[in-house]
This record gives structure tokens, C-alpha cells and sequence, in this order.
């Protein structure tokens, strides 16, 4: 869907590209008061922290050489880009294919690695995430993000087979929330838990932040998804409506879920919207406000239960769950556009499940597999790279005294007499 072609500009596309730019950057603040909200009151400028770096030094590197091994276009089912465009060499200023194309893009590369550091909340040092963050843009969300997005011309399939001829995603379903969450879990899993979970952990110390970051993160998935489209048109329009229907839908349904066991809790609306949110990223281009309802309902469904039965079942500490809500909200979503595509939504030529084309699911199914082996295995290896370097977790004692004092030397609530 995101074609880097080169034309000339149209000052309406470009207008609307700029501001679902501004957007997409909206969202990595967003995620971290969603998440800063959700851990201790001792770690919650680590988590700032974190997510603000990656809004510099992502950027850096993308603008150096990660644009180029993501976009640089070598023609065939290559791996990762060459370095034609390292330093931005031959990236226009003036076309919606060059520079503006570029910077759309970095705001992705900044979010994706920021959403994996959920998993890992309040336990690992700065120095390590610096690190791993880095190589992981390069080493993983980069390849990927090529071969989905890269391979321009039809007869292409991209790397694996993806790419325009196979996979509907439009937005990043695969290279964003599977990519992130399969990462995340591995994290949980090479970090080891919290101490003391999960008796001792105490609940979000600030849930007003997270309401405001999940607001925040609602926002600027317009830019995210609507601006996949890389034009202000019929197919940016549409996602705009599926992306707010379907978040609508998979709030209420976690909020339902809720009530029929217990009672319905602020922390599980906001969770069921990023849910929501998440699902509908890979099929924002190609299913319609009917088909957004059930992509939403069974966003909420599939991440509840990854939440509150698979993880107390496997035991892994997968702090705000991001593995239950961004990568299996992201498989489902991914699996959901080979069922409700339809032609109908303009821009797209693909049909699903439900309107005659069972063999997209399969192919949706085949990206799904791809992303986890790759991203988890790629993940998995830099992780043990870098603890075996220079160490990935913090100490006993930085834990017990939280991330804000130990590593920042700062604490967010100071009370003066």
C-alpha cells in the first residue's frame, strides 16, 4: 500500500502528509503516559525517558542510514535496502515519494522499538535499551519494514513473498505490532520477572496519565493509519472511519467482557481501545465500517484472553502486556483483513474471506509466521547480545529503588513543605 513512487506534489496530499507526520510523532508521548501511568510511581520517568530518546536517537539513525536499508529499492525480492539513500543521498525534498515519504516513515521507526519497552518496564538499564533499541531498528524492524512496504512493482512479491502481490497491510500490522510483539515476549522472557511478581506489584500508580496517553495514542493512529495511504483520497478516508469505528467497538467489548465477570475498569476500556486500535492497523486499506465492527469486537476478545489466561498461565512477566495486546490484537488484525477485505473500499482490489477469497487468509497467515520467526529469533539473539556485553538488566538494588533515581537521578512527585 505505501508505495515510495516518485511525483511530483499535490499541495493536499502534502498538507495531509505533513500532519499525519505531526500525528504519528503524537503517538510516542502518547504511548508513554499510557505507559508511564501504568508502572510505579519510581519508574515512571524511565519509561518517559525511553520513549523520548527513541523520538531522538531513532531519528538520527533512521535519517543516517535507516531509511535507506528500509526503502532503498533494489528491484528485486532483496532482503533489506542497499545504502543508495544512506545520508539521504537522492531523497527528494520536493515529491510525496521523497523527503516527505522519509520522514512519515521515521515516525514509525521510532514508535514500533518504543512499544517493546513495555515488556521490560522497570527492569532494564538505560545503556542496555539504548543499545538493543538501536540494533533493533537496523537488524529488525528495518528488513521487514522492506519486505512489506518496499517492493513497488506487482510482479515483485517482495522477500518471503510478501509485499504488494501477497499480504494486505496497510498500516503495519506485521511490520509494527506482530514485529513488536513477538520482540516484547522475548524480552519478558531473557529479563526474567520483576521482583516480587506477581504478588508484590502494585497496581498502575497513575491512571489518569494512562487514559491520556491511550487518548493521545487514538489521535494520532489517524495519522498512523489514514496516512498510509500516502495521498489525501478515497483510501485515506476510509481508514480514517474503520480506524475509528473498530477502537470503538473493541472498547466497549473489553468494557462488556469486564462487566459480565466483575466490574468494568477504566485500565480495561483504554486497553480494549489500543486493542482496537492495533487490530485495525493492517486493514485500515481494505475492509469497510461493517467489517472495522468486527475486527474491534475480536481484538478485544482474542487480547483479554492472551492477557488474563495465557500470561498467568506461562508465567512470563510481560510488564503492560504488550505481547497480549500488540502482538495478538496485530495477528488477529492481520489475520482479520484476509477475512473482511472487500473491493468495495476504494484503493483496494482485494477480497477476503467473506467476500469470496478464503486463500487470502492463508496468505495473511503466511506473513503472520514469517514476522514471529524472524523478529523473535533476530530479537531474541540481540538481547543475549547485549546482556552478555553489557548487561541488559538492572540491578537488585536499582529495582528495589526504582529506574527514575538509579538511572536518571530524577523522581516525577517531590513533596515540598
Amino acid at each position: 500500500a505505501m508505495a515510495a513512487e516518485s511525483q511530483p506534489v499535490a499541495s493536499g496530499d502534502a498538507a495531509w502528509m505533513m500532519t499525519a507526520s505531526a500525528l504519528v510523532l503524537l503517538m510516542t508521548p502518547g504511548l508513554a503516559f499510557f505507559y508511564g501511568g501504568l508502572v510505579r510511581r519510581k519508574n515512571v520517568l524511565s519509561v518517559l525517558m525511553q520513549c523520548f530518546i527513541c523520538m531522538c536517537l531513532l531519528t538520527v539513525l533512521w535519517v543516517v542510514i535507516g531509511y535507506s536499508l528500509a526503502f532503498a529499492d533494489t528491484g528485486t525480492s532483496s532482503f533489506m535496502g542497499n545504502l543508495d539513500h544512506l545520508f539521504l543521498k537522492g531523497v527528494a525534498p520536493g515529491e510525496v515519494g521523497g523527503q516527505l515519504f522519509m520522514i512519515f516513515q521515521c515516525m514509525f521507526a521510532i514508535i514500533t522499538p518504543a512499544l517493546i519497552l513495555g515488556a521490560f518496564a522497570e527492569r532494564m538499564k538505560f545503556s542496555g535499551f539504548v543499545v538493543f533499541t538501536s540494533l533493533w531498528l537496523l537488524l529488525v524492524y528495518c528488513p521487514i519494514c522492506h519486505w512489506v512496504w518496499c517492493n513497488i512493482n506487482p510482479e515483485n512479491a517482495g522477500f518471503w513473498g510478501l509485499g504488494t502481490a501477497g499480504a494486505l497491510d496497510f498500516a503495519g500490522g506485521t511490520v509494527v505490532h506482530i514485529n513488536a510483539g513477538i520482540a516484547a515476549l522475548m524480552a519478558a522472557f531473557v529479563l526474567g520477572k520483576r521482583q516480587g511478581y506477581p504478588e508484590r506489584i502494585s497496581p498502575p500508580h497513575n491512571l489518569p496519565f494512562a487514559v491520556l496517553g491511550a487518548g493521545l495514542l487514538w489521535v494520532g493512529w489517524f495519522g498512523f493509519n489514514a496516512g498510509s495511504a500516502v495521498a489525501s483520497n478515497g483510501s485515506a478516508i476510509n481508514a480514517f472511519v474503520v480506524t475509528h469505528v473498530a477502537t470503538a467497538a473493541a472498547g466497549i467489548t473489553w468494557t462488556v467482557i469486564e462487566w459480565m465477570r466483575a466490574k468494568p475498569t477504566v485500565l480495561g476500556i483504554i486497553t480494549g481501545a489500543v486493542a482496537g486500535l492495533v487490530a485495525i492497523t493492517p486493514c485500515s486499506g481494505s475492509v469497510d465500517a461493517m467489517g472495522a465492527i468486527g475486527v474491534g469486537i475480536g481484538a478485544s476478545v482474542f487480547a483479554y484472553l492472551a492477557v488474563t489466561f495465557v500470561k498467568v498461565r506461562f508465567g512470563y512477566d510481560d510488564a503492560l502486556d504488550v505481547f497480549g495486546v500488540h502482538g495478538i490484537a496485530g495477528i488477529w488484525g492481520a489475520i482479520a483483513a484476509g477475512i473482511f477485505a472487500t473491493s468495495a473500499v476504494p484503493g483496494n482490489d482485494t477480497n477476503g474471506l467473506l467476500h469470496g477469497n478464503p486463500g487470502q487468509v492463508g496468505i495473511q497467515i503466511k506473513a503472520v509466521l514469517y514476522t514471529l520467526i524472524y523478529s523473535g529469533v533476530v530479537s531474541l539473539i540481540l538481547l543475549k547480545l547485549v546482556d552478555i556485553t553489557i548487561g541488559l538488566k538492572a540491578g537488585q538494588h536499582e529495582e528495589r529503588v526504582g529506574l527514575d533515581l538509579t538511572e536518571h537521578a530524577e523522581t516525577a512527585y517531590t513533596i515540598m513543605d
